[in-house]
């Protein structure tokens, strides 16, 4: 199928089919980037040269099968976790999830943290427990590629989200109605697809679950253990069997795949039901197992064709942490994780129940002056290194030795769309005009880019 045709009239079949290299349509750079951008944050030119060498389809099978963190990072991220815990403000827990964006060797699995952490959104704002956020954090971790039978089963028993939702104490008398609505609506079905009553009913199961010394309990002596009715089914069901129920419905698997091809293919226009048809069949027959859908997605033609590359609006954590991902660079992550808060995508902080709405949200006039901003504010800190290096020399390590060759090097690394020959002789005037010493001409050099309205797209 030509990659030229419009959604309406793509073939499911073609979609989701295995991406197969061609001269027309090959594995190169671009792809490779566009790979890593989506199923993570992004990676540097030799991981790219290093990924060539294989299929696609087996460079996602193994982002997929690092699916637990490796146990001496782990340790490393959970003691930066610890101390920063050890204060009491969960607002330095950001700072502790920045350091494992920048230096995970999980890629896919910190992004689909980042995916849940907006699906499942708790904020600490309201929490206010650095404890519960952080143990809410690793077991989205944990469960990020597992099953989402247990993720939905666990998150409803995690004493943040019951706080959250104000349901840490649910009476029999008085059943609350947040988490059942919520667990329909946004969790696992959608609106339109439950009653109000079916929400009043499974408000009912829940009775009884409280939080105890910052723990889930049940309260048997609160359970009502009467006939409930939900979703066309009756009996004397308890939260577990309610969720049971919930996750039985028809409806669920096609408003997930909604949901991952939103964050991993585009943000617009939204795809048909018969477009989504096929992801939707896999995630029930693979028994509600994330994996195999997302291998499916992420080694598939739509994903490599026209209708994903640069299409999506990047997030401020893509575009900020995603940039110095792809140049090996680190920086004070105290200053990152304060920035991010400013541009609306803090970490721990989403802004509602519903999480980011993302695609064109991310950008106005003030959001696009923060992002550069902010940008500026990192490249002018003197921590920040390029590969343990200096810019300068990141770039001469590389054999890059021109204005022309830095450009040509950070488009390959960090942008989705080509650059036009008018941009490229701006960026090199820009770059004549600036003033300093080279690694300060370069570093303004990189801030120009990163600041192009091309760079906001990923």
């Amino acid at each position: 199928m030509s990659e030229s045709l419009s959604m309406q009239r793509i073939d499911p079949e073609w979609a989701w089919s295995p991406f197969e290299p061609s001269s027309k349509i090959p594995w190169d750079d671009a792809r490779a980037a566009h790979l890593f951008r989506r199923a993570g944050l992004g990676a540097d030119h030799n991981v790219l040269i290093d990924a060539r060498q294989r299929p696609p389809v087996v460079i996602v099978q193994e982002l997929l099968a690092q699916n637990t963190e490796e146990s001496d990072f782990r340790a490393t991220a959970n003691l930066l976790a610890e101390t920063v815990m050890a204060g009491g403000d969960p607002r330095q827990l950001s700072a502790a999830w920045v350091y494992r964006f920048l230096y995970t060797p999980n890629q896919l699995l910190e992004k689909m943290t980042l995916f849940w952490h907006g699906h499942f959104a708790t904020s600490a704002e309201k929490v206010q427990n650095a404890r519960m956020m952080w143990n809410q954090n690793q077991f989205l971790r944990e469960h990020a590629l597992g099953e989402f039978s247990e993720l939905v089963q666990r998150i409803s028993k995690d004493p943040a989200m019951l706080i959250y939702l104000d349901s840490a104490v649910n009476r029999k008398a008085h059943p609350n109605e947040n988490f059942a609505r919520e667990l329909m609506e946004l969790f696992c079905l959608g609106e339109g697809n439950y009653s109000e009553s079916d929400i009043q009913e499974l408000a009912r199961c829940f009775t009884g679950w409280e939080v105890k010394n910052k723990r889930f309990r049940k309260n048997r002596y609160q359970q009502d253990s009467g006939t409930k009715s939900i979703l066309g089914q009756s009996g004397a069901f308890d939260g577990e069997d309610g969720i049971e129920i919930v996750l039985e419905q028809p409806q669920l698997e096609l408003f997930l795949v909604r949901k991952w091809y939103r964050f991993f293919i585009s943000d617009e226009p939204a795809p048909a039901d018969e477009l989504l048809q096929p992801l939707a069949n896999t995630f029930r027959e693979q028994g509600l197992r994330i994996a195999p859908v997302l291998q499916q997605l992420l080694s598939s033609n739509l994903f490599f064709s026209q209708h994903a590359m640069g299409r999506k609006i990047r997030s401020p954590v893509e575009l900020i942490l995603g940039s110095l991902r792809c140049l090996s660079a680190t920086t004070n992550t105290q200053t990152l994780a304060s920035g991010l808060l400013e541009l609306g995508q803090g970490l721990f902080y989403p802004p509602n129940v519903k999480g980011w709405d993302g695609g064109r949200t991310w950008i106005n006039s003030s959001t696009l002056l923060g992002r550069a901003n902010l940008i500026s504010k990192v490249l002018a800190d003197d921590s920040t290194r390029f590969a343990g290096m200096s810019f300068s020399d990141y770039l001469e390590a590389r054999q890059i030795g021109t204005p022309r060759q830095t450009i040509e090097y950070l488009s390959r690394c960090l942008l989705a769309i080509p650059l036009s020959d008018a941009t490229q002789h701006q960026l090199l005037q820009s770059y004549e005009r600036s003033s300093g010493g080279k690694e300060l001409k370069l570093r303004a050099l990189l801030h120009a880019v990163t600041s192009l309205p091309e760079c906001q797209l990923g």
